[in-house]
């Protein structure tokens, strides 16, 4: 008597896993795991996670083969649209994972500011800086602008400028206050 097919022996094997035969989940599982993992992996394309979907189709083989119709499609049908339907659940999650960390790194990411405003508004508050400085004397212009664009201490601006350093700090403090109150800065 010849061999039955492969998908006979499924079909019987799950129709006594339905019927509670422990024994026969392990002829079911040799002859339905690479079906359904060959389905996983094709949907897939990752083996970690391919193997993951084959250990849960199986399982829930295992606890409804009693839901199995014989008359809709045989046993290994069954489990690949199983198997099927699961890869296609995790790819689908792994996608929302993904999205959802793209979103918060996204948030977490400082927003972009418009350059040219930027530079436009460089060039207003320059302009309103050098109107500002316009309007002080010329010992306070020349004190401020050694110390605050020169880079140079109270004390070089007073050896620049030959002039005691008390007074050297008393003209720039005082072109800072006219200045302040020119910017109208708190």
């Amino acid at each position: 008597m010849p061999a039955p097919a492969p998908s006979q022996v499924a079909d019987d094997a799950l129709a006594r896993v339905a019927a509670g035969d422990h024994q026969a989940f392990a002829t079911l599982y040799d002859a339905l795991a690479a079906a359904v993992h060959g389905t996983a992996l094709a949907v897939l394309r990752d083996p970690d996670h391919a193997a993951e979907v084959t250990q849960e189709v199986m399982v829930e083989i295992w606890r409804t083969a009693a839901r199995y119709d014989r008359r809709l499609g045989s046993a290994r049908t069954w489990a690949t649209t199983m198997a099927h339907r699961r890869a296609v659940d995790r790819v689908r999650a792994v996608q929302a994972q993904r999205t959802r960390d793209q979103a918060a790194l996204d948030r977490d990411r400082p927003a972009d500011f418009d350059h040219v405003a930027e530079q436009v508004e460089g060039r207003l508050e320059a302009e309103r800086l050098r109107h500002c400085m316009a309007g002080l004397t010329d010992t306070q212009r020349e004190a401020v602008t050694l110390a605050y664009y020169g880079g140079r201490s109270y004390r070089e601006v007073a050896e620049d400028l030959l002039i005691p350093l008390p007074t050297i700090k008393s003209r720039i403090r005082d072109g800072l206050i006219r200045l302040r109150d020119c910017l109208g800065v708190a």
